[in-house]
């Protein structure tokens, strides 16, 4: 397998550069907006495309689930389907059989399920894993992994990173190599740094064409996060991407990109948007509160999504108020923007060697918070 990424610019550990792919390239580091089951809920493929988003994910335990990998297949594969010619990722399932435990009868060979939908029962190996991403024309496939749940003690945790690195190995075994395809293998290790040096000793010994960091933002708190990639991203190879799986917050991002790490993706801004939760420039905001009642500023004057360059913060206040859909529409664009022009604001900063100054600068816009009217 060979790498795909260009660095063109390094400020420390961080690094901005530029992936290439089948389905073309990805500037980094960038945000994957989150898009489950096909789709970025909230958001046609233009307005995602019109924040500056280069690449979205999809998820294989509910594709596989409805519409079905086969059916995706036979309709042109994911990209047609959603109307994304650019670039996807996709999630190989391990996180969401994690999270449905009561479901769930894992074994050495995969994990033996039952859907959340219907009850049907569903069995997900490496290979199958790796055979439904090929169906979905994944441009970036995951290997199957176990997502270790926090908190775990050391001998779960050395159980779970075995099993991950077995199936590690034969999810490469079943990808199938095509130009500008990538799969990426996964660090587990939970909070142990010497289970996580372990786990990237065992993944570069596979080879991937890139290196996911999976386990965290699952309770240990960002401190531990921060010493966990301290201890891990410099291990792995620089000529290959580095993905930080769920994360996160805007202050997540900036520490992670200082750390090393070149793309992330997280549900927090879809499904910030659809519950009245605003990231801007000043700070997180909640739209339900009765203070933007007959406030007439745009959300995040910085902004030039269409809720913040379009409407007062007053009517974004009034949609979620009344249940109108289109405050949802609305907000999750503008968080969706939010983030990418926080990405591009990094990129740029490492391109000048200031990301540090960047960072604090950014950190102390949240610090002061809005202005009064």
């Amino acid at each position: 397998m060979s790498g795909a990424l260009t660095i063109t610019a390094t400020d420390g550990p961080a690094r901005a550069g530029s992936l290439a792919t089948a389905h073309g390239s990805v500037a980094t580091p960038s945000f994957m907006p989150v898009g489950t089951a096909g789709t970025v809920k909230g958001m046609t493929a233009d307005a995602v495309r019109a924040t500056g988003a280069g690449i979205v994910l999809g998820n294989t335990y509910h594709l596989m689930l409805r519409p079905g990998a086969e059916r995706v297949a036979a309709l042109g594969g994911l990209h047609r389907l959603m109307a994304w010619p650019g670039p996807i990722l996709t999630d190989s399932g391990g996180f969401q059989v994690m999270s449905l435990a009561w479901l769930r009868k894992l074994d050495a060979d995969g994990v033996t399920f039952r859907s959340h939908l219907d009850g049907s029962a569903h069995r997900l190996t490496p290979a199958r894993s790796i055979d439904i991403q090929h169906k979905l024309d994944a441009t970036i496939s995951m290997a199957l992994d176990e997502c270790t749940p926090f908190p775990a003690t050391r001998a779960e945790t050395e159980a779970s990173l075995d099993l991950s690195m077995r199936w590690a190995a034969r999810s490469a075994e079943a990808f199938i190599p095509r130009p500008g395809y990538l799969l990426l293998g996964i660090v587990q290790g939970g909070v142990f740094t010497d289970l996580r040096a372990a786990s990237v000793r065992a993944l570069r010994a596979i080879g991937f064409d890139g290196y996911a960091v999976g386990g965290l933002a699952v309770g240990e708190g960002q401190a531990t996060m921060f010493a966990v990639l301290e201890a891990t991203v410099p291990a792995l190879p620089e000529d290959r991407p580095r993905y930080l799986m769920g994360v996160g917050t805007p202050d997540d991002l900036l520490g992670a990109v200082a750390r090393g790490i070149d793309l992330f993706d997280c549900v927090m801004p879809t499904r910030g948007g659809r519950t009245g939760r605003a990231f801007t420039s000043a700070g997180v905001f909640n739209l339900r509160n009765a203070r933007f009642a007959e406030d007439p500023r745009p959300l995040d004057p910085d902004c030039a999504c269409p809720a913040c360059t379009r409407h007062a913060r007053a009517y974004l206040h009034h949609l979620f108020r009344a249940g109108e859909m289109l405050g949802p529409m609305l907000l999750t664009w503008h968080n969706l923007q939010y983030y990418q022009d926080l990405m591009r604001g990094m990129g740029a900063a490492i391109v000048e060697s200031r990301l540090h100054a960047h960072s604090a600068q950014v950190r102390a816009r949240w610090q002061q918070g809005d202005t009064p009217r």
